[in-house]
């Protein structure tokens, strides 16, 4: 008996499987036409609202960040100024 009802079972969820399957196939052919050329006149459009000048803008200042120089500090080149100077003669 439990077979049976196995079986019975079995058939009806592979009917009602199938029977969503094909429902949910069945779509309506929907097309939509859109415009090809649409043209818009800005002289008759009405724009509200409130014109401000530049001046009410908020600009954030710039910072600048400054670095620490890696290269050593020398408080002159006068040996290298030599050694440039002999090279030329």
């Amino acid at each position: 008996m439990s077979i049976l009802l196995n079986k019975k079972m079995a058939f009806f969820l592979l009917f009602s499987l199938a029977s969503f399957v094909l429902g949910s196939q069945e779509k309506d052919n929907v097309r939509f036409q859109y415009k090809k050329y649409e043209k818009f006149d800005f002289e008759d459009l009405v724009i509200e609202g409130e014109t401000s000048s530049p001046s009410d803008l908020s600009i954030k200042p710039n910072y600048n960040k400054k670095f620490k120089n890696l290269l050593p500090y020398r408080k002159n080149f006068n040996s290298e100024i030599k050694k440039s100077i002999e090279r030329i003669r």
